[in-house]
């Protein structure tokens, strides 16, 4: 079966290798022809994925309409920021009845909408039973190097996600199904707020029990916002909420936590944002959590606290003592995560 994969970044790469091995043939699009053409020539992505080998059913395009002409599934993984634009080309290009699958982990900062909600507004042909979303603890550089990873894929309807679970499925690569998209979408975006402030933390040795305390109070501000925008808590969880934020929080591959750590250094935004030359969705998502937070009435500190890091040049370790200082709370998990309190306006703050 023919596939197309929209990015050629590592995400997009790496899912290229996992539908290759498949044995389906996989279009992938490069924006860059330079790309394009080593991953053609050369079979390898050095910039994105140094020492992996492209499979040989994988093949590049630049041209967006060819990449997808006579392709009924198609896979979009590209940087949040640019996924409308994407979907906007799309549009009248898609095959009828096709099946799309994002694989992008972001909250548009312009409209604060859900890459589902930017790309269904993009591209009105799609219909919503028919677009699925990608999320969970998923290195492109694990994947790449077909290390075992289990992800999930929340769909419109069970048939949007099941279709996906075949095409992806593998001994290497485990492929749950869910039906929470909001809640799917959003675990995989915000958890990167909580990677940024973890590599903070780390960069200025506050050691493990800090890390262990911004993980869970992460997590409980994630599942917070994800309430109040329609999420279910429980899905917060599992492999999208729970399962992602302790691999973008803890592995060396994690670019969020990379940006935090060097931070901690005394370096610029846009001194990490150059040195990292990938982009780092915690550094929009920031932003576009806080804006949405404050529009639904939910306190998030521990993303303010960020929010303050990289826009407003707090110093990292007195956004730290505030964050210890604020008012005693109490800790209402049970009633939290059973729903039997609208938590989501405070209580357990």
């Amino acid at each position: 079966m023919d596939i197309a994969v929209l990015g050629a970044g590592s995400w997009g790469t790496a899912l290229s290798f996992v539908l290759a091995d498949n044995g389906h043939r996989v279009h992938l699009w490069a924006r860059r022809r330079e790309l394009a053409a080593e991953i053609n020539g050369r079979r390898t992505n050095e910039r994105y994925l140094p020492g992996c080998t492209v499979p040989e059913n994988v093949q590049a395009y630049t041209d967006l309409r060819e990449t997808v002409h006579g392709v009924r599934h198609v896979v979009l993984a590209v940087p949040s920021q640019t996924v409308g634009e994407v979907a906007t080309r799309l549009n009248g290009q898609l095959e009828p009845n096709a099946y799309v699958l994002h694989a992008v982990k972001g909250i548009d900062v312009k409209t604060g909408r859900r890459m589902s909600e930017v790309i269904l507004d993009a591209c009105p042909e799609l219909e919503p039973r028919r677009l699925a979303v990608l999320s969970g603890p998923s290195h492109a550089e694990e994947v790449a190097r077909r290390l075992p990873t289990t992800v999930v894929v929340a769909g419109f309807s069970p048939e949007g996600a099941e279709v996906w679970q075949r095409l992806l499925m593998n001994l290497r690569f485990r492929v749950y199904t869910h039906s929470d998209v909001v809640g799917v979408e959003l675990g995989g975006s915000l958890k990167n707020i909580i990677a940024i402030g973890v590599g903070l933390s780390d960069g200025l040795g506050f050691g493990d029990n800090a890390k262990a305390a911004l993980m869970t109070r992460g997590l409980h501000e994630i599942a917070r916002l994800g309430f109040r925008l329609g999420a279910a808590p429980l899905t917060f969880a599992g492999l999208a909420g729970v399962g992602d934020l302790i691999v973008t929080c803890t592995s060396r591959h994690s670019r969020n936590r990379r940006a935090g750590l060097m931070l901690a250094e005394g370096r610029s935004l846009d001194e990490v944002l150059q040195g990292m030359g990938m982009v780092v969705e915690g550094v929009y998502t920031t932003r576009a959590a806080v804006e949405l937070s404050e529009k639904a009435g939910v306190e998030m500190p521990i993303a303010k606290a960020t929010f303050a890091v990289l826009f407003e040049k707090e110093n990292p370790r007195r956004a730290v003592e505030e964050l210890m200082g604020r008012t005693p709370k109490q800790e209402w998990v049970a009633d939290l995560w059973q729903g039997r309190r609208d938590w989501s306006r405070g209580g357990d703050l």
